[in-house]
């Protein structure tokens, strides 16, 4: 299929009217704002049979970081949605063997540490605490996600000793020993 046809199909199944095809694709950045908002409403659905469709017809846009940026997008949506870190692994997987067919090495490389992350942030919530080299193989982003958001002792302790940044030590350690740290809870996530 041409450009013009995957966004405008896409466009239609979403129910969004009111984005100028042409516009989206002389423009990457109208285009990317298109495909967040046709993932936006992909993931708000309960059904996850048309994701793996979906991602792989925006991998076939020929800017990599518009196709990368969207099904980020996607990956962070679905995880906030979830609190089963075996439910989101298994969507994951079968995102998988598009974006390792369709997606540029850097790219590819970087989804997958996202829904790595993602997976370990997600255990966490569920009350398991990570072993310490799981944790110290985060990126800053997670570490400094979990940092700020959990409520772990354990998880808090690790961090304040082997996070990668100062950032996230200070952040883990003042954590810490600012409360009273009780069981895990899932964090409010509506900002």
């Amino acid at each position: 299929m041409t450009l013009r046809a995957d966004l405008t199909e896409l466009l239609a199944d979403a129910d969004v009217v009111d984005v100028d095809v042409d516009r989206a694709i002389e423009d990457e950045h109208v285009r990317c704002s298109a495909y967040l908002r046709v993932l936006s409403v992909l993931a708000a659905a309960r059904s996850r049979d048309r994701d793996r469709e979906v991602v792989s017809t925006i991998l076939r846009d020929p800017e990599g970081s518009v196709a990368k940026t969207a099904v980020v997008a996607l990956v962070d949506g679905i995880a906030m949605k979830t609190d089963d870190p075996a439910e989101f692994r298994r969507w994951a997987a079968g995102l998988t063997p598009e974006m390792d067919r369709l997606m540029a090495d850097g790219h590819r490389g970087f989804l997958h540490r996202r829904i790595h992350d993602w997976t370990v942030y997600l255990t966490i919530l569920a009350g398991r605490t990570p072993a310490a080299t799981e944790l110290a193989g985060l990126t800053d982003w997670m570490q400094r996600k979990i940092a700020t958001e959990s409520t772990s002792p354990a998880v808090l302790a690790m961090l304040t000793e082997t996070g990668r940044t100062r950032k996230i030590r200070n952040i883990a350690r003042n954590r810490a020993g600012s409360r009273a740290v009780g069981n895990e809870r899932r964090p409010d996530r509506t900002n």
